[in-house]
């Protein structure tokens, strides 16, 4: 059986260091669905939008690829100040 996951997203510091992810500041949790993907997405863009995080342009493509068909933590390595964690629904 597939074990089912789930993602948070986190603003963070530059590094993304797991004492600046705050889970009482970002506690939205998105099922690997594709509904809670596309949700995931808007939470990227609304952040990026409001100047929380920074992608760069030629970046959205591939955060958008990875969010919506692939696997959502890989989009992470494209956000400034902004991670997506992966965790196993039990």
């Amino acid at each position: 059986m597939k074990e089912k996951k789930a993602f948070i997203f986190f603003n963070c510091d530059e590094e993304k260091s797991q004492a600046s992810m705050n889970v009482f500041y970002n506690q939205e949790i998105y099922r690997d669905l594709k509904g809670a993907r596309k949700a995931l997405l808007s939470k990227v863009e609304s952040e990026q939008a409001a100047g929380r995080v920074h992608i760069a342009e030629a970046d959205m493509a591939a955060v958008e690829q990875a969010i919506l068909a692939g696997e959502p933590t890989d989009a992470s390595a494209y956000i400034q100040y902004g991670s997506i964690e992966s965790f196993t629904i039990i």
